[in-house]
């Protein structure tokens, strides 16, 4: 049975580890449960939670690849429509649109737009800024940056009841399970 979380006010359930290894196995476990909507906290990274929680990768770098190519396409446009339309200046009986001459400035737009690209697209697909979140509410979560490992499984989650998602976390050897209010 779904609860939903606004009836509830609950955001979730915290559970608490002393080991990096206790939350790996915990999201081993909890994953291979059916459980979608979970996240990891940790006072360091670890790279087998990505692996772990976040099967999908992000399009990031496609996307950034792509404003670089709009980069340098918008870079060679502007100086070949000032060169041959706007403004065609014939200098000693050059061509007008001499390529060669287009290539740094073309280049330098092409890391202006990819790097904007990088920046924005990391902070908006990870939510940012984001100055308060539910698990802020859980007293203990304090620890979260120093000596702590903390897996939140979701209200929302499809297969969440307070009770039987408790046992399990419990189960699964945490120091302790927390609710997490809104």
């Amino acid at each position: 049975m779904h609860v939903s979380n606004e009836k509830t006010g609950l955001y979730g359930l915290m559970a608490e580890f002393d080991t990096a290894q206790g939350i790996v196995d915990a999201s081993t476990k909890a994953v291979g449960a059916g459980y979608t909507k979970l996240e990891a906290y940790t006072p360091f990274p670890i790279e087998e939670l990505n692996d772990i929680i976040h099967k999908r990768r992000t399009h990031l770098p496609k996307v950034v690849l792509f404003m670089a190519f709009c980069g340098m396409g918008t870079g060679f446009a502007l100086q070949y429509w000032a060169s041959t339309i706007a403004y065609p200046f014939n200098v000693g009986g050059r061509p007008l649109a001499t390529w060669p001459a287009f290539v740094v400035p073309s280049y330098e737009l092409t890391i202006l737009f990819s790097a904007l690209t990088a920046a924005i697209g990391m902070l908006a697909l990870n939510g940012f800024p984001q100055p308060y979140h539910p698990v802020f509410n859980v007293e203990r979560f304090t620890t979260a940056s120093t000596d702590k490992f903390f897996l939140v499984i979701e209200a929302e989650d499809g297969r969440f009841t307070k009770e039987q998602t408790g046992a399990f976390l419990q189960g699964l050897g945490a120091k302790g399970v927390y609710d997490v209010a809104h």
